[in-house]
């Protein structure tokens, strides 16, 4: 059994870039299923490999500390180097995370700013990077409120045996959210928040993003926590592909608004 799912770009179209996905607590790589074939609808190579679980331990589960973030790492080198086609691994090299795998993200890119074997990703999506205080999600129902509020979302979670239901009431290692916030980032970074994020800290986000020399933070209005899977998902993934394009682009934006009323 393979530990990523791969998405790839249309047949006949040449692949625009890589991206690897790591999902939340709780999550399953099918949660971005629909997430990935939009991507890879607009030529990205995507992998999406499994979420890093903070009930098993060991290097499934960044803590913060230098020991498991490097076996973390390790994780993400073998999954960039294993979407390689003849040509090499088609750059740039963006690396995507949610919740906690938004956090285990940027608190080992902000060790060395590279994946063991010294690849430098080109960027990076952190996506519902949670804040340190938690939310009481006590049944399912009111877990995924604290979700989405996506019917065809919900309906994936509740219907994916494989998702570990109560994860969001876990509170991440506080090491690792302190490595996360306080992560000098030295690659181009978009952070993605929903506005009604219960778990989110907005004012943390806000700090974090204007202490990086190339950082956007994006606020998705009404999305929850899941900010890449509610409502807006289209909306979202245009902003993620929008960030890829102008990162091919040497971050000059593709379009340029010369006059509008709104």
């Amino acid at each position: 059994m393979t530990d990523h799912t791969d998405h790839h770009a249309p047949e006949g179209l040449r692949t625009r870039g890589t991206v690897v996905v790591v999902p939340g607590r709780g999550e399953t790589r099918a949660t971005y299923g629909r997430l990935a074939a939009r991507l890879a609808a607009d030529a990205y190579r995507v992998r999406v490999v499994d979420a890093p679980d903070p009930e098993a331990g060991g290097s499934g589960a960044p803590d913060g500390t230098d020991a498991t973030l490097t076996r973390f790492g390790a994780l993400l080198a073998e999954a960039v180097d294993g979407t390689a086609g003849p040509g090499g691994v088609t750059e740039p090299v963006v690396l995507l995370g949610a919740d906690a795998g938004a956090a285990a993200l940027a608190a080992h890119l902000g060790r060395t700013g590279r994946l063991p074997g010294g690849r430098r990703p080109d960027a990076v999506v952190l996506a519902g990077l949670p804040g340190r205080t938690t939310t009481a999600v006590g049944t399912w129902d009111e877990e995924l409120d604290v979700r989405t509020s996506c019917p065809a979302h919900r309906g994936t979670l509740s219907d994916d045996a494989a998702v570990r239901r109560g994860s969001l009431g876990e509170a991440l290692p506080d090491a690792l959210l302190t490595a996360a916030y306080d992560a000098e980032l030295d690659m181009p970074a978009l952070f993605l928040v929903g506005d009604t994020d219960p778990l989110a800290d907005r004012d943390a986000l806000v700090r974090t993003a204007k202490s990086l020399p190339r950082a956007r933070l994006s606020v998705v209005r009404g999305a929850r926590h899941d900010v890449l899977n509610d409502v807006q998902h289209r909306s979202v993934a245009a902003e993620i592909v929008t960030f890829l394009e102008t990162l091919r682009e040497g971050l000059v934006p593709v379009v340029a608004v010369e006059t509008s009323p709104w």
